[in-house]
């Protein structure tokens, strides 16, 4: 018997509903397919993904698993772990519901896609250049979609309802098919609807636009006008004149007069753009991702891919420490007895580094001197540890809020919990520095205690394409030094008594690193007098209480005359201070 064709998995993952197919590789043909609950991987729990995995053919070769909020290297990692669970001989590859959409939509070629279902996106393609509009989810985006076109039309209804009692048709079709009997009740249903249950009123919309409702067809019409202006972007940052392009998703799929909305929307600003409803559904794009198995988009939109796991096991920071193979054996005092000993590189670490060091205060301070800003940037305990130090600058010296800033990998949300995975994603760290609007005058200051993630190196190569200064800050002076910098500061704390465990003595050697350059910083912009804080931020008691003990020590008062002083100025030291060399008296 001759060896048996790969069978193919291709699974679309919305917030509506997840569809899938098995194809046979040799000649694609179609063995099996069908729909399934939602699986938005930002709104299901690992459990809700499992269970939906379970239902679907169990005897596969390869599957593409692209689901709606998988962005990150990390969430697709996540995805393929939990896929591994119930295929584990089978070769997974998982992404975002816009690549599965872009390769049903395109093949490998270039153009536009535009899928419009419970919330919408825009994704074009030319060569190996991706750009994208929408799709920021239906809070802050999803102009478009089935969800935004609801919520416009519910809008609509009770204001037409509060200004001239108008609208009865409609809202009579929209209390009908919710089974309600009231506004009241409308509202109530509305507070606790989620996301596809309110998108599940987009025919009832579009029943009433068709039927004549003026009001309604403007919103649906606002909705195509939207997408074909983020269209119009698109092609104009691909450079696009005439592209073909491909419209996917239910609201298109379920009407026509949408995409005769759309054409029309599109074609002042497109007037060569190939408009056709797309061949394929995008669960077939994710089948033919899984049968190519390859890396064929930028990052920005690729698959989960094997990070420098050689460049990261002969980082300083990973190996282990022979002071502590013992550690899981030792009692309380020497553990801590341990820690203190191990301190001891930390200093001399510093100590090698001084003239880097210096060198950082130097740039820094001349930069912010002529305007500029400074941003300090990492993942995991390296961002956290910048944002820190950048938090601490306004209260600490009273600068402007943006003079100091922080940017962490996998933003706010990995402040508080592990999003380690953030820090493989290059293409984020690219993007955040152009997002915060870094420019020529600016330093951006990379932490990195391995000195190789690549969302801080990203983020520093795209710093020095806009002219701006780079700093890199690492634990790792046996790092890759072939990127170069302004200043490059590597401290040689040395592997950690936890190995790995960059949060100990790299964390400490990083925290007071970052104590000298920004203090230094403030010292040489002239924010101290002697050794005492005269532009610090009066917002509590205890300060309250330092601003008047410096106030007496440098204006030769006694503490009560100070305090009165203080008021007098609005608890504003400098100012205080100024007002009595101007008037001695």
């Amino acid at each position: 018997m001759g060896k048996l064709s790969e069978r193919i998995l291709g699974i679309e993952g919305g917030g509506t509903k997840t569809a899938w197919v098995v194809l046979e590789r040799e000649g694609g043909k179609v063995l099996a397919e069908g729909k399934l609950p939602p699986a938005n991987f930002r709104l299901a729990t690992p459990d809700h993904l499992r269970a939906l995995f379970r239902a679907l053919p169990s005897e596969v070769d390869r599957i593409g698993i692209f689901l709606a909020g998988c962005g990150t290297d990390e969430d697709r990692r996540t995805v393929e772990k939990l896929g591994s669970e119930v295929w584990p001989d089978a070769k997974i590859v998982a992404g975002s519901d816009r690549v599965s959409g872009l390769a049903a939509a395109l093949g490998n070629g270039d153009g536009i896609a535009i899928n419009a279902g419970t919330g919408s996106s825009v994704t074009g393609r030319r060569g190996l250049q991706i750009e994208r509009a929408g799709g920021w989810g239906h809070i802050l985006g999803d102009a478009g979609g089935g969800y935004f076109l609801s919520v416009q039309a519910l809008r609509l209804l009770l204001r037409e309802y509060d200004l001239h009692r108008g609208e009865m048709d409609f809202a009579a079709a929209i209390l009908r098919s919710l089974c309600l009997n009231n506004f009241d009740e409308l509202v109530r249903w509305a507070q606790t609807a989620d996301k596809m249950e309110v998108a599940m009123l987009t025919p009832v919309v579009f029943d009433a636009a068709e039927s004549g409702d003026a009001n309604v067809n403007e919103i649906i019409r606002g909705g195509a006008r939207t997408l074909a202006e983020y269209t119009g972007a698109v092609a104009r940052r691909l450079g696009l004149g005439a592209p073909g392009v491909r419209l996917l998703g239910g609201v298109f799929l379920g009407r026509a007069s949408y995409v005769d909305a759309f054409r029309d929307e599109l074609a002042p600003l497109l007037p060569e753009a190939r408009v056709e409803v797309a061949q394929q559904a995008p669960e077939y794009g994710a089948a033919l991702l899984a049968a190519e198995m390859k890396q064929s988009l930028p990052s920005i939109f690729s698959f989960s891919m094997k990070t420098d796991a050689d460049g990261l096991a002969g980082a300083l920071t990973e190996q282990r420490n022979p002071r502590s193979e013992a550690i899981g054996k030792m009692e309380p005092r020497e553990i801590a007895a341990l820690f203190v000993a191990e301190e001891s590189y930390v200093q001399d670490a510093l100590r090698e580094r001084i003239a880097e060091l210096a060198a950082a205060i130097e740039l820094v301070a001349r930069r912010l001197r002529d305007g500029g800003r400074l941003f300090y940037l990492g993942a995991g305990t390296s961002g956290r540890l910048g944002i820190l130090d950048a938090s601490e600058m306004r209260p600490t010296f009273g600068i402007a809020p943006d003079l100091v800033q922080g940017i962490i990998a996998g933003g706010v949300t990995a402040l508080y919990r592990s999003a380690e995975g953030a820090e493989d994603d290059s293409a984020a760290g690219s993007e955040a520095v152009g997002v915060r609007g870094v420019a020529t005058a600016d330093v951006v200051f990379g932490i990195t205690a391995s000195g190789r993630t690549p969302f801080v190196l990203a983020a520093l190569a795209r710093a020095k394409e806009l002219e701006a200064r780079t700093i890199l800050l690492t634990c790792n002076p046996h790092r890759d030094k072939s990127q170069k910098f302004d200043v490059e500061v590597d401290l040689a704390t040395g592997p950690e008594l936890l190995t790995g465990s960059t949060r100990l003595k790299a964390g400490t050697a990083t925290k007071v690193a970052l104590n000298i350059v920004s203090t230094g910083v403030m010292i040489m912009l002239g924010k101290v007098h002697g050794n005492l804080m005269i532009d610090l931020t009066v917002s509590n008691a205890k300060l309250r209480d330092r601003a008047a003990r410096i106030l007496a020590e440098l204006g030769r008062c006694d503490y009560n005359d100070a305090i009165k002083r203080l008021e007098l100025h609005g608890w504003n030291l400098r100012h205080t201070l100024e007002a009595d060399r101007r008037d001695p008296g």
